[in-house]
């Protein structure tokens, strides 16, 4: 093991012995040759799976020999044929491809780097490799060459005598990969897996990484509808075109209802019965040869299954649709929605979009450059493929029964389309059903799963239609967890007021000013745990705001019972901090919202989302006035808040609020430290 392999290199080698390539191997072999990825991988994972320098020296003899050797390059055709009459017989490894020949009712097979379009192929080949009707495969192919046949009118010379297919078909993959999984630590095997489909974790932020996870997850779970679009060179087709030969990329969007579900004609099985994954490379380019092909495509995403005349055919090949988005992910939000790219009859249709399981935002995983790429070892995606495969037949729902609540703004179709995600991600981490799975991976499992449904919920959101106004997704971990809201990053900046809820002890708040400041938002954040007081976690405190917590702390023991109840605040100790979001810094005149996070902090119950909080509290529990109403007001729509909760004293000041502004914010007036508790507190 040279110097070069890290932990989880050694590790991975031990627990997947035989299994694990050197993905820089790999890279030595892509552009050389006219073959994908998974097929140097799969001669890489014959020859060159293990950690001893000379065996992979020498297995990298092997692999380079065979793939100069069989595989044909541009130009190469006639001496590749000219080597089968001589000899009789060649191995290439190609693309293969087969169709019924109705006029001498037998199968003939096309090889496409040869240019061989009519080579005579047994039936039983043909019915014990059926994808090669829908699309084909590689394999390594023997070719034959019969001279007798070559001088018969109309003959066929050509044919295939024996193929392999480029692929690993074991019983027991699964229990292979559960075995060595069990041997790697979570955090361990999320950089395995991500380094397995070629790319290196540690030049990626957690949240690349995490994408490129749910990547993943139309392979593993059955008839899973999966939209990304972000900027080129993102490796957006990169699984579906290197990694596994159980995807099948659709070239330029362009398809056929025959080709893609069933021909009516000869009752042959489309790409959605033949494999896992179909991608769609280009989403604005999507089309069918029939006017009514979105059609079947938007019933068979939502059930599964298509009609060939009286009959309903059942398939579990997903549906994925990829695309370039270089716009500004703001500036479109601003002028239209982020499903767009799509073809326009789909761009519009709300109903469309609801068979979309997951979104995953392209935009957040950066340009493929060299760094991204790892020199580690990973799975021969061969194997890995296989396994993934294998787990489609299994479910991890079960695991959720009881542990995972979702919220009640998620509708039957919300609730699926998570609940396939979660699922997905889980037998990613999870292979083995048995394992034990932790909180904190269904927990992550669960906002991924939220967000990139939300992010569909949106934009049917923003194309009008009422019944998707509800996209406030959130959930509980165990029946009497805490209830948490996930929202899309690209709808929250970190300077504005979102309409999610706000986690407990949370709370946006606007100081009015002074002399020497003008109005400026902050958050309070607040946490509470055992012992007594409150700690200011902003070092050196603002006097004007370490006056503010001390009201609001007086206040809050002297009035405990009316505002918390049976619950002690003098048990407890807070931590306060504040964060400013504009030039305004010392959080002068904000004790009435303190006063309201700690109360929310103590009672664990969130923020209504779109609320803000003006007001500053004194020793004896009086609202201070507000001098500045209106401007306060302004800096409140500015900052994207939908209610203003402000002391009625302001009220006279707000009759002069422009109507422009009167109508974009709901103004909640208060008299007591209590009203604003019950108008900002989550029920």
């Amino acid at each position: 093991m040279t110097g070069t392999f890290d932990e989880i290199d050694q590790n991975a080698a031990k627990a997947f012995e035989g299994y694990v390539v050197r993905k820089d191997l790999v890279r030595k072999f892509k552009g050389q040759y006219p073959v994908p990825t998974y097929v140097a991988e799969f001669l890489l994972g014959r020859y060159c799976a293990t950690t001893d320098e000379e065996e992979i020296q020498e297995g990298l003899q092997i692999v380079e020999r065979q793939l100069r050797d069989r595989t044909v390059r541009a130009g190469e055709e006639e001496l590749f044929k000219a080597r089968a009459k001589a000899k009789g017989t060649v191995k290439i490894i190609d693309l293969i491809t087969a169709k019924l020949d109705t006029d001498t009712n037998s199968f003939i097979a096309q090889l496409p780097s040869l240019q061989i379009k009519n080579a005579r192929i047994a039936d039983d080949l043909v019915h014990a490799n059926e994808r090669m009707l829908t699309g084909g495969f590689y394999a390594e192919v023997e070719l034959t060459y019969d001279p007798s046949i070559a001088e018969e009118n109309s003959g066929r010379p050509f044919g295939i005598e024996t193929l392999r297919a480029i692929q690993l078909s074991r019983k027991d993959a699964v229990d292979v990969l559960c075995r060595g999984r069990e041997k790697l630590s979570l955090e361990e095997w999320k950089r395995f897996l991500i380094r397995s489909v070629g790319f290196e974790p540690e030049s990626l932020t957690e949240r690349a990484q995490d994408l490129l996870i749910l990547r993943m997850v139309p392979f593993v779970e059955r008839n899973y509808n999966l939209v990304e679009l972000g900027p080129k060179g993102t490796g957006k087709s990169h699984l579906f075109q290197q990694v596994s030969p159980y995807a099948h990329l659709v070239s330029g969007g362009k398809a056929t209802v025959a080709k893609m579900f069933v021909n009516n004609a000869n009752g042959q099985r489309g790409l959605v019965c033949q494999y896992d994954v179909v991608c769609f490379d280009e989403v604005s380019g999507i089309s069918f040869d029939q006017k009514d092909g979105v059609n079947i495509m938007k019933g068979y995403m939502e059930s599964g299954q298509f009609s060939r005349g009286k009959d309903n055919i059942r398939a579990d090949g997903g549906i994925v649709m990829v695309g370039n988005f270089d716009v500004d992910v703001e500036h479109q939000q601003r002028v239209g929605h982020l499903l767009g790219p799509l073809p326009p009859e789909m761009r519009n249709d709300t109903a469309f979009m609801d068979r979309i399981h997951c979104y995953l935002a392209g935009w957040d995983i950066p340009k493929i450059k060299n760094d991204h790429l790892t020199n580690h070892f990973g799975l021969v995606s061969d194997f890995l493929s296989e396994c993934w495969n294998q787990l489609r037949n299994q479910s991890r729902l079960s695991a959720l029964q009881r542990r995972l609540f979702l919220g009640p703004a998620l509708s039957g179709r919300d609730t699926t389309a998570v609940n396939k995600t979660i699922s997905g991600l889980l037998k990613l981490l999870y292979p083995n059903p048995e394992s034990a799975i932790t909180d904190e991976a269904m927990e992550w499992a669960a906002r991924l799963a939220l967000e990139a449904r939300r992010r569909v919920k949106e934009q049917q959101k923003r194309i009008g239609s009422a019944e998707f106004r509800s996209t406030q997704f959130s959930y509980k971990i165990n029946e009497d967890g805490l209830e948490k809201f996930v929202s899309t990053p690209e709808l929250q900046s970190e300077d504005s007021i979102g309409g999610d809820p706000l986690p407990p002890g949370q709370l946006w708040v606007i100081s009015p000013g002074g002399q020497d400041e003008h109005a400026g938002l902050f958050r309070v954040d607040t946490t509470v745990g055992p012992g007594a007081g409150v700690r200011i976690l902003n070092q050196p405190p603002p006097p004007p705001f370490k006056e503010s917590v001390k009201c609001a702390e007086q206040n809050l023991y002297t009035r405990a019972k009316l505002l918390v109840g049976d619950r002690d605040p003098r048990e407890h100790e807070f931590s306060v901090q504040l964060r400013a979001f504009d030039a305004a810094k010392s959080g002068s005149t904000v004790g009435v919202g303190v006063m309201i996070a700690l109360c929310s902090a103590l009672l664990q119950k969130g923020i209504k989302g779109g609320h803000v909080v003006v007001g500053g509290l004194n020793l004896g529990g009086s609202i201070d006035p507000v001098h500045n109403a209106v401007n306060v007001v302004e800096l409140a729509v500015e900052k994207g808040a939908t209610n203003i909760v402000i002391p009625i004293c302001a009220r006279r000041q707000l009759n002069d609020l422009p109507d422009d502004l009167a109508i974009k914010i709901n103004i909640q007036y208060y008299t007591d430290v209590r009203e604003v508790l019950l108008k900002v507190l989550e029920t």
